[in-house]
């Protein structure tokens, strides 16, 4: 029982075993929702598997954006998302204090390339490289890219450069729409394909304000004009000339309503791109007048009707090939479009002429009908290119600005997509070699240096195996013999080629290479090269009259003589270039090769993105049918596999992708020692920051110790910025530092900025406490001096017045005891002459003429009363008018001068003596009402102690008068 058990116990335990494996995978995806992990470098495990499983769910969630460790993943919706790429957003993103904390965005991506620009972070310039298959969403990349850089990168203080700002915006933004209209096409793969790679260099100047663009191009598919799949159209602007036009314009133009063109393939599909007014009004925009555009259009529709020529065969080699009698109208009116005369025109298409000898002597020698097509079609391209050339230049000149006025910039690479067809040529062999070498720089710039540079600064690291493509570029451009190689050489032997002896020849000179392969099934002519992101084949035949890109030096010839005002622009008439062509047909100098520009302008290209910082955004095609909601996981598949996405998810979940020499991160991070003081070289004092800049630039051995002093400071850092009750968030975040290089995660970088940001803080706190402490002590002893001041001034000012007020009263004190002097000397000078008559005048009885007791009382009233009619006559103030002359002339009256004659004698008198200065002594009483008290009203008899003087002496005389 035991042994037929295990007899049958192989496939129960395979079927336990994957049961196993499925409950593990389902436990450990049930950690967190797949549509909730943000960055791939989460999903556990990293595989190919979990990582499609991921980016499917999160495509459900219609959410695009996933972050790939140093990668940005953007899957194509295939529908308008409006809320995604608004202004809002882009504000929302440009102003978050952390913008990597945010849900993955290209936004985003170009946020940190901004802060890295303003940041000043060696090397300053940044680039986006956009990369993915044709359809993938790159032009929709960088169109968005470039709106977000013109809304945060414009943020000017004035009116008027706020205006500028706006129109240098407005122009970069416009001149989106003329290069996808002049060099888009509807692919197989996709409606809106750019058919040439373009690098746009946004500028930005000191203030990190955009002031300008230039933009770059590579490799123009001309041949598009002329020949395309069948399933394929045109470039954008024939379609839109063709259906946008107005009557008059179709006049003009001679594009009737419902014409038929043999380059205007597929024309009954309506596109999104195929919108006219739009192209025209960017244009206007762009600095191109009405009447150019009209110039430009004139000529695009020319080259239509040039497409509509066919010759016939003559059947004999002497005689040539001439119009078929459909083709004639054609050729008048594309002659008189491109303002060409009709007789060389047909005779540049028909004869062609050869210079040999070494007399240079010319031959014509009619060509055939193959030839003359091609020719056809050579004059074609050549006038399309020149004319995308200077469309080029006339929007660089529009928006690129002076180099004296920027510093920095942000390149956005927008380049072909890798494309595989059943016809491959040399326009497929530029396109895949340019997404090879642009898959080397991201091996080289994240995946290889990154381990190279852990094994050199001896951290201690598990290396991944990746996807190095050298091999298939030393294939494609390796030196001495490559297939580039061989292809010029048969250029530069000047004799027919053939295609099988050239795929023999690259068969047997490169048959070593793991990279080439060899279709036996194949018909024509071809061979495999082994790409990064699957095999291709390519077929030879016409590949090296393509690469030599002749152009017949009597169509130049033709050209420049043309009276239109756009060609004679783009063709002008040049001497130098015309000796030029004769002394090149005498030395037979080697004229450079479609593979040879490329080559040169791609390296050109790759020295510009290893001067930058390179960020990569990985666009993903979920589907080749454009259907929105529909995830083919096969395709997804074979596109995550050719980008090398899973090996860039390994090295940056387990690497350091940020990397500071020693001496840079101790400039930087050196006031983090603040926050462990006990193990810190030097005290804090207010130059501690100065000298920490000066030990930074001192000798590599000395940096170790400030270099561990700041590493003793990043666990009580670490506790700080951790949330309460979360001991995940305090596990400190791994650093390391290497031989020469600091290498930490983004977390940590994250933290240090936090530390450092905290410690200028606190340093701030204190320079503004202690400049606080300084303006306080100022503004005290300036408190305390303008009091003494005012104390002092006020002091002065009352001395000056009681001194003033002294000065008064001793005026007034003198003027008073001079009064008082004259006043006694006059009234004892009166008294005496009084006294002196009495004396004279014999003396009278009283009784004998006795007064009315009115008058009596009058008389001693003004005896009483003369001493206050002095004062009042000689006071300021007091009576006036009758009363004041009455009281003056009745206290000056003395008893001597009265008409009756009669005189008082007093005891002075009889003693002979008269004094006034006795005053009287006794108080004054009023009574305003009668007194309730009895004899309350009856005036007391005088005492006559009360009464002493001169007074007392007239009262007694009173007396004696009564009795």
């Amino acid at each position: 029982m035991l042994q037929q058990v295990n007899g049958h116990s192989s496939s129960p335990d395979a079927h336990g075993r994957k049961a196993l494996r499925e409950e593990l995978q389902e436990f450990l995806s049930r950690e967190a929702p797949l549509h909730l992990l943000d960055d791939l470098t989460k999903v556990n495990p990293v595989t190919l598997e979990t990582v499609l499983r991921c980016l499917q769910a999160r495509y459900k969630a219609e959410t695009f954006y996933t972050n790939a460790g140093c990668t940005l993943v953007a899957l194509n919706p295939f529908k308008h998302v409006p809320q995604l790429y608004s202004p809002e957003l882009m504000r929302e993103y440009h102003a978050a204090p952390q913008p990597q904390k945010l849900k993955p965005h290209i936004f985003s991506v170009g946020e940190q390339t901004y802060r890295n620009v303003k940041s000043l972070i060696e090397p300053v310039n940044q680039s986006i490289v956009v990369s993915g298959e044709s359809g993938a969403g790159k032009t929709w990349t960088s169109r968005c890219l470039m709106k977000f850089y013109a809304v945060v990168a414009a943020s000017p203080t004035s009116w008027e450069s706020h205006k500028i700002a706006e129109r240098i915006e407005q122009r970069i933004l416009n001149s989106n729409p003329v290069m996808e209209a002049f060099g888009n096409a509807c692919t197989l793969r996709n409606n809106n394909s750019s058919r040439f790679g373009k690098f746009i260099q946004l500028q930005l100047n000191r203030a990190q304000q955009m002031t300008g663009a230039a933009v770059q191009t590579y490799l123009l598919e001309k041949t598009r004009v002329a020949c395309r799949a069948s399933s394929e159209r045109n470039f954008h602007i024939f379609y839109q000339i063709c259906k946008g036009a107005s009557t008059d314009e179709r006049l003009q133009w001679h594009l009737p309503e419902g014409a038929a063109f043999s380059w205007l393939p597929n024309s009954e599909r309506t596109l999104e791109e195929d919108c006219f007014e739009v192209t025209r009004e960017a244009m206007l925009h762009l600095g191109i007048n009405a009447l150019t555009q009209n110039n430009i259009f004139k000529v695009l529709a020319g080259l239509l009707h040039l497409g509509n020529i066919h010759f016939a065969d003559s059947g004999d080699e002497s005689q040539p090939c001439q119009l078929m009698d459909d083709a004639k109208c054609s050729f008048r009116t594309s002659a008189s479009l491109l303002w060409l005369p009709e007789d060389p025109l047909l005779e540049t298409l028909q004869i062609r002429t050869i210079r040999a000898g070494r007399q240079q002597q010319v031959f014509r020698k009619p060509c055939s009908q193959a030839e003359c097509d091609t020719r056809r079609d050579c004059l074609a391209k050549l006038v399309y290119a020149r004319l995308f050339d200077w469309l080029v230049s006339v929007i660089n000149s529009s928006i690129c600005a002076d180099p004296n006025y920027w510093t920095t910039f942000i390149g956005l690479l927008d380049v072909y997509g890798f494309e595989s067809f059943p016809d491959n040529s040399l326009e497929q062999l530029c396109i895949n070699y340019a997404n090879e070498k642009l898959q080397q720089h991201f091996v080289a710039h994240y995946l290889k240096a990154q381990q190279e540079e852990y094994a050199v600064e001896g951290l201690e690291w598990s290396f991944v195996n990746y996807q190095d493509n050298k091999i298939c570029l030393d294939l494609i451009e390796g030196s001495p013999i490559s297939i580039c190689s061989l292809i010029n050489e048969e250029c530069r032997l000047n004799r027919p080629s053939s295609a099988a002896q050239l795929q023999t020849r690259i068969e047997s000179a490169l048959a070593g290479s793991p990279c080439l392969g060899h279709n036996k099934l194949s018909r024509e002519p071809s061979f495999i090269v082994v790409h990064y992101a699957g095999p291709v084949q390519y077929h030879t035949t016409g590949l090296v009259e393509k690469n030599k890109d002749p152009v017949p030096p009597e169509l130049t010839r033709l050209l420049q003589q043309s009276q239109d005002p756009l060609l004679k622009v783009l063709f002008p008439a040049d001497p130098e270039e015309k000796s030029q062509e004769e002394s090149s047909g005498q030395s037979r100098v080697p004229v450079l090769t479609v593979l040879s520009k490329f080559k040169a302008s791609l390296e050109q290209l790759l020295q510009v993105l290893h001067g930058t910082t390179p960020h990569y955004i990985r666009c993903i095609k979920p589907n080749s049918q454009g259907q929105a909601q529909t995830f083919l996981r096969e395709e997804v598949l074979s596109q995550l596999e050719a980008c090398g996405l899973v090996e860039t998810i390994h090295i940056s979940a387990a690497g350091f992708p940020i990397r500071v020499s020693h001496q840079n991160f101790v400039e930087r991070y050196g006031l983090l020692r603040r926050l462990h003081p006990r193990l810190s070289l030097v005290p804090h004092s207010p130059s501690d920051v100065g000298h920490t800049e000066w030990s930074a630039r001192a000798e590599v051995p000395t940096l170790q110790p400030l270099l561990q002093d700041i590493f003793h400071s990043l666990p009580a850092l670490t506790w700080a910025a951790a949330t309460p009750g979360d001991p995940a968030e305090a596990t400190p975040a791994p650093v390391h530092c290497g031989r020469t290089k600091v290498f930490m995660t983004d977390s940590m970088l994250e933290l240090l900025e936090l530390g450092r940001a905290q410690v200028l803080d606190q340093c701030a706190h204190c320079i503004q406490g202690g400049w606080r402490r300084h303006r306080h002590r100022k503004q005290e002893r300036q408190r305390q001096a303008a009091v003494l001041i005012q104390a002092a001034t006020r002091s002065w000012l009352t001395r000056k017045h009681i001194q003033r007020l002294h000065t008064a009263a001793t005026i007034i004190k003198n003027a008073w005891q001079k009064w008082r002097i004259r006043m006694a000397f006059l009234a004892s000078k009166e008294l005496d002459g009084v006294e002196e008559k009495h004396l004279s005048q014999a003396p009278c009885s009283r009784s004998a003429f006795p007064l009315p007791q009115a008058q009596t009382q009058l008389l001693a009233a003004i005896i009483r009363l003369w001493p206050l009619g002095l004062v009042l006559a000689n006071a300021a103030m007091g009576m006036g008018g009758f009363q004041r002359k009455l009281v003056v002339w009745a206290c000056l009256q003395l008893p001597g001068s009265r008409p009756s004659g009669y005189t008082i004698p007093t005891a002075q008198e009889q003693a002979g003596v008269a004094s006034i200065r006795a005053l009287p002594q006794g108080s004054i009483k009023f009574h305003c009402r009668k007194s309730p008290l009895r004899y309350a009203d009856i005036c007391p008899e005088p005492s006559s102690y009360s009464v002493t003087g001169f007074n007392q002496i007239l009262l007694e005389r009173h007396r004696l008068g009564h009795v």
